[in-house]
């Protein structure tokens, strides 16, 4: 019997976005091959700590998205860079080696964890991990910068707006209307799962959720409300990605909010998959992949589309470490094209150990 795969789930963090990681990382903890790989759970508290967790135990009202916690272990851990060699777990109370893992599997939602924070940390340490590397998932993070890449390559987007915090008194409602109209979007430009994120339909409104979104980020991105139908798409693959068949969101609330994602079982109807022409169908799947590569995307990424009534395609942003909770549309989409929940974790593993492997023969040194 061939040797089990180490797998280090790292999941918890330091974002505003940490509870949705603990249901994520509950959802693969359990629908893992068990037969196939070692699972190691690395759980990351709202301080930045890591700790080694046993997984019969790890979590904390598991079963309840409001009150769902992270339960501290007593052995903090790190990873020790090991060069040439495999890196290793290291703890840190009790000083002794916890053996390296053969794979690291970031299921880390928003700052420190899918903005190139934690990639960078992994490509340092030698090991191989699942998603985007440092650009992508930094790009995929950034909605400012992500959008100006897009609108370089073609891609539509709804039209926007970026602020600072250190301008933000210059910000002019009446301004900000003439351009994009009501009502409108504000949000911080580097959060995700709508944390921060506000519609806003008057001046009143403006002004709440201008300062609400700049508690998350210092720069904050006021975007047109595309009136049309949320079209989502879930794209997997490196060099060759493919795009799965897309899915509706139908919010039950003013729009898909953390709520509604996360919290709210009847926040949304799902429609998977959506209710579209064949050649929609096409032409979201062709944009999803494009995206995905504008943006240096690799293992996975979730796109999400707005489609006008009247007509007219637009990339909203994508995901680099999508939701993996039970009802996710990541792992559904895939689910309805034909890749099970067991299996699309096995080839997000799979191709992460592949990247690896070929970055390996890269030469890291000029011979003299």
């Amino acid at each position: 019997m061939s040797k089990k795969i180490r797998v280090g789930i790292l999941f918890g963090g330091k974002s505003a976005e940490h509870e949705v990681s603990l249901q994520s990382a509950k959802n693969v903890v359990e629908a893992i091959d068990k037969n196939k790989y070692e699972v190691v759970l690395i759980g990351i508290d709202k301080s930045g700590r890591w700790y080694l967790n046993d997984a019969s135990r790890f979590l904390l009202n598991a079963d309840n998205p409001k009150l769902i916690k992270l339960n501290n272990s007593n052995e903090s851990v790190a990873l020790l860079p090991g060069g040439s060699d495999k890196q290793e777990l290291v703890s840190l109370s009790g000083h002794e080696s916890r053996g390296p893992v053969d794979v690291v599997f970031p299921i880390l939602h928003g700052t420190y964890g899918e903005d190139g924070t934690v990639q960078g940390l992994l490509k340092l340490a030698n090991v191989p991990f699942v998603g985007a590397g440092v650009l992508g998932s930094a790009v995929g993070m950034d909605k400012d910068v992500m959008k100006r890449l897009l609108r370089d390559a073609g891609v539509p987007i709804p039209k926007f707006l970026t602020f600072h915090k250190h301008a933000m008194a210059k910000i002019d409602f009446d301004a900000v209307v003439e351009e994009l109209g009501l009502p409108m979007f504000i949000k911080p430009a580097n959060s995700g799962s709508s944390v921060g994120i506000h519609k806003v339909k008057d001046n009143k409104q403006f002004a709440v959720a201008v300062a609400d979104a700049f508690q998350y980020d210092t720069k904050i991105l006021v975007e047109e409300a595309i009136i049309g139908r949320e079209i989502e798409c879930s794209v997997l693959g490196n060099e060759r990605p493919i795009a799965s068949l897309p899915g509706e969101i139908i919010p039950q609330h003013e729009f898909y909010s953390y709520e509604a994602k996360y919290i709210d079982e009847q926040g949304a109807l799902l429609e998977i998959p959506a209710k579209l022409p064949k050649e929609i169908v096409k032409c979201v799947q062709e944009m999803a992949v494009k995206a995905f590569q504008t943006l240096n995307c690799e293992g996975m990424a979730r796109v999400d589309f707005f489609l006008r009534e009247t007509g007219g395609l637009f990339v909203n942003e994508l995901n680099t470490i999508p939701g993996f909770t039970k009802i996710s549309m990541y792992p559904k989409l895939w689910e309805v094209s034909g890749i099970s929940y067991p299996e699309l974790i096995d080839r997000l593993i799979q191709l992460a150990i592949e990247r690896f492997e070929k970055e390996k023969q890269l030469k890291t040194s000029v011979e003299l």
